[in-house]
């Protein structure tokens, strides 16, 4: 029995890999699909800028609002209603006939999964041990990063058979499915039920209300907001990989469709296997230092430095090295990432992570709302020149940012904040 309770948080874990996985799945399809979808509706390139910024509109809304209540409620049922309302909204794509109808539809979706990573880090923070969430957190999230590898080469192979609109109905269903599931296994773990204590931080225990800080005093926190500034900085990034590297290699390369398909699975790939493999090495070197600080930021310092060769992106005329450029963007972002909220969960503990990672992800997409259509902008006025000089510079100036304004992480212990909040004056 105990052998069993020390490992039944992995299938809470492998829950919420599928979970991300699914929603960089549903983000992704649009994406690709939309090689097709603007021939048949006409959508310009300024109208799917605009329609990208209505997902993220909506996203940065819920971030923060489902980050909050995911921390009051718990993961089990904050989980259960984004899956199942963003599985709806996929399903409604599947009507449009119109530039406006996918906004409106995209907005719904952004509704949903705006409690995705939140409900993630929720659920690794409640679930697992404190020296296994760097690594249960690298799985959790790098479910996305595998989801977006499967998109390109399923939803072409889909679309050699069948509509775009038969795609997303594909989508909708398949979250539902994981919803049952969740459903069923997202309980009282066999250590709960047994009465046996799971070890180091309590973990796999529900959430008690009025153990946070409270939302006043996370916002009065400059802590706070270096997390929350990390993510305004970067996330327009990734939003650029994720968008518009399908139109890039399309526009610029003049590559195929299934071309693009064939290779579009390897970045995400590298950001998957970066997930996970940073949080495992994270975890590896606080285990034998016992010094979380050093574990975070020596791989988020590796990461940063690994983004740099993006910026050269704009002066090479084979789509060759372009693409093992951008493999190796993906594989830093994940190493990056998965230290990022894993620093977060650090620092705030299971009360109130959800909270700061809504709060940050909500910065994140207000950015990548505002700059998309921009970015769509600047394609069409210009090149896609500036924007893989912006890819290339941030990470490492974000991650001096962070040695300077947060110089050590604390943990923070079950009983006590380790860390105090650096209220402003």
């Amino acid at each position: 029995m105990k052998n069993n309770a020390k490992y039944a948080y992995w299938t809470i874990v492998i829950l919420l890999l599928l979970a991300t996985a699914q929603s960089f799945m549903d983000r992704q399809i649009l994406s690709v699909s939309f090689l097709v979808i603007r021939e048949e509706l006409d959508i310009t390139d300024v109208q799917y800028g605009f329609i990208n910024a209505a997902f993220l509109v909506s996203y940065a809304i819920m971030f923060t609002v489902a980050g909050v209540l995911i921390d009051r409620y718990g993961s089990r049922l904050g989980l259960a209603w984004s899956v199942g309302f963003w599985s709806f909204a996929s399903l409604l794509h599947a009507a449009s006939n119109s530039a406006y109808q996918f906004m409106f539809y995209r907005f719904l979706l952004g509704l949903g999964e705006g409690g995705a990573f939140p409900g993630a880090a929720k659920a690794v923070s409640e679930y697992v041990p404190k020296k296994k969430q760097s690594l249960a957190m690298g799985i959790a999230i790098g479910g996305a990063a595998f989801g977006a590898v499967i998109a390109p080469p399923l939803t072409v192979y889909m679309l050699m058979f069948v509509s775009w609109r038969a795609v997303f109905i594909f989508a909708g269903a398949t979250g539902f499915i994981w919803l049952f599931y969740w459903l069923k296994y997202a309980k009282k773990l066999p250590a709960q039920e047994a009465g046996i204590r799971i070890p180091d931080d309590n973990a796999g225990k529900p959430a008690k209300k009025g153990k946070g800080l409270g939302i006043k005093k996370l916002l009065s926190d400059r802590t706070a907001y270096v997390f929350i500034g990390m993510r305004f900085l970067l996330d327009p990034v990734l939003y650029f990989y994720m968008f518009w590297i399908p139109r890039y290699l399309s526009d610029v390369h003049d590559l195929s469709l299934g071309l693009i398909g064939n290779l579009l699975w390897i970045p995400f790939l590298a950001l998957g296997v970066a997930n996970i493999f940073g949080g495992w090495v994270s975890d590896l070197v606080f285990i034998k230092t016992n010094n979380v600080d050093f574990a975070r930021k020596l791989i988020m310092g590796i990461g940063a430095v690994l983004t740099i060769p993006v910026f050269f992106i704009g002066w090479i005329p084979s789509y060759i090295p372009i693409l093992v450029f951008i493999t190796l963007a993906f594989f830093a972002h994940g190493i990056w990432i998965t230290n990022y909220i894993t620093s977060i969960s650090d620092i705030y503990g299971k009360h109130n992570t959800s909270s700061i990672v809504g709060f940050s992800g909500t910065a994140g997409a207000i950015s990548a709302m505002v700059l998309n259509p921009l970015t769509g902008y600047v394609v069409s006025a210009y090149s896609y020149d500036p924007l893989w000089y912006y890819a290339g510079i941030m990470y490492p100036l974000v991650f001096i940012c962070f040695i300077i304004f947060i110089p050590k992480i604390k943990l923070k212990d079950s009983l006590k904040y380790e860390h105090e909040p650096m209220v402003s004056s």
